[in-house]
């Protein structure tokens, strides 16, 4: 019996770099010798005859067969976006949301327990407690930084942690190796958001993380184009796991957005590096401003991980900060206000820097208790820094504090 055909892979040579795996890595080109990917628009694909067709379908051969769950755009982009991680293999999805839909969708049934930390994204949170708990899937929430919390939340029928490091936007960073241990120490599994570092900064899997997801809609795309999602990992979770839902369910990345991704890909470490410098300047002059009560970002030395982070992020601190305040809701909204080079928006990881008040936007479905629980208080901004001049985004920024002092 001769072996399953497989899709063909490119020929680069052994232990490139990551910079030249984010140009390079995807499929062969097409018989054109096209030098840049091309964009595959096609809901289906045309088989030589019925057996093939047939075979194809059982995947007893490996070949793009429908756009729902195979296609070379998308595969260019899962590719690359593995080698970047340094996982096995990588699935795409319609959306960061999208990714840990199909992660819980793939590993857990009614009964199962996840813990999770409760300043992860207010989206995940819902998703978590109100529609899977709605399912018989129970989740516990621990702290972000405390292990002791995390172990001790632990259950015979825990199946897996989750945490997002660092956290948006209080930037919090867990120790990502302590909890894998724990996870493995408990027969679970450990999901790390590596959405706000992205690989130009951070590898969990290289911490002992099992599962990597990303929202693509972030710095992966890097330019606020489209949305797209994915989650990296084992061969054996992403095609034994994830692959069958994927294909029932239809949890599809585009084709286009897929491809934006993947052209955004090569150029990351060039953007995140150069964010990231940006990022920390602004958070060293936001914590001398005295309109500002309090600044967070892994940078600092004022971080309370600000070692950790170093450490687990390539000694950079990375692209977003969040700072309360003096004052309340009105007063943020006030500094919001007075921008005008910045975008009010809900998003980050844009070339162009966005503004944004968590409580009321991204974090606005949870309840009070919930958010205060987080730390998010009706004083913070988040700020995703671009590639703007420094000096601009400060000058932008003390249009409002000044007022407040």
């Amino acid at each position: 019996m001769t072996d399953k055909k497989t899709l063909p892979r490119l020929d680069l040579p052994e232990g490139v770099g990551l910079d030249t795996l984010a140009v390079r890595e995807g499929l062969p080109a097409s018989p054109y010798g096209e030098n840049s990917e091309a964009l595959y628009l096609t809901s289906c694909f045309v088989h030589p005859n019925a057996e093939t067709a047939a075979r194809r379908f059982a995947d007893e051969e490996e070949a793009f067969v429908y756009s729902r769950f195979s296609n070379p755009s998308v595969t260019i982009m899962e590719r690359r976006l593995a080698a970047l991680e340094g996982t096995e293999d990588c699935i795409g999805t319609a959306s960061g949301m999208g990714a840990i839909l199909l992660m819980i969708m793939g590993l857990l049934k009614a009964g199962d327990h996840v813990i999770c930390s409760r300043s992860v994204f207010g989206s995940t949170i819902k998703l978590l407690q109100g529609e899977f708990g709605k399912f018989g899937v129970e989740t516990s929430f621990v702290s972000q930084t405390d292990v002791a919390e995390w172990k001790a939340a632990v259950r015979p029928t825990t199946k897996l942690l989750f945490a997002e490091t660092p956290t948006n936007p209080l930037t919090e960073v867990c120790d990502i190796q302590a909890l894998a241990d724990i996870a493995h120490e408990a027969g679970a599994l450990l999901a790390v958001d590596n959405c706000m570092c992205s690989p130009a900064l951070q590898r969990p899997v290289k911490f002992g993380a099992d599962i990597i997801m990303h929202s693509g809609t972030k710095f992966l795309d890097g330019q606020g184009r489209v949305n797209a999602g994915a989650l990296c990992g084992p061969a054996s979770l992403i095609r034994g796991k994830f692959f069958p839902v994927m294909r029932s369910a239809g949890i599809s990345l585009s084709p286009f957005n897929a491809w934006v991704v993947a052209k955004g890909m090569e150029t990351l470490s060039v953007r995140v590096l150069a964010q990231s410098a940006r990022t920390l300047e602004l958070a060293q002059w936001l914590e001398g401003h005295p309109g500002v009560a309090r600044v967070y970002h892994p940078g600092l030395a004022s971080h309370p991980q600000h070692e950790l982070a170093m450490r687990q992020q390539s000694g950079h601190g990375g692209a977003v900060l969040s700072f309360d305040v003096k004052g309340g809701r009105e007063q943020a909204f006030s500094v919001i206000d007075a921008t005008r080079l910045c975008s009010i928006a809900a998003n980050f990881g844009d070339v162009r820097s966005i503004i944004t008040h968590p409580a009321s936007t991204t974090h606005g479905r949870l309840t009070e208790p919930q958010r205060q629980a987080a730390g998010i208080t009706q004083a913070m901004i988040r700020l995703g820094v671009g590639l703007e001049d420094v000096a601009d985004l400060k000058a932008d920024l003390a249009r409002g504090l000044d007022a407040l002092v």
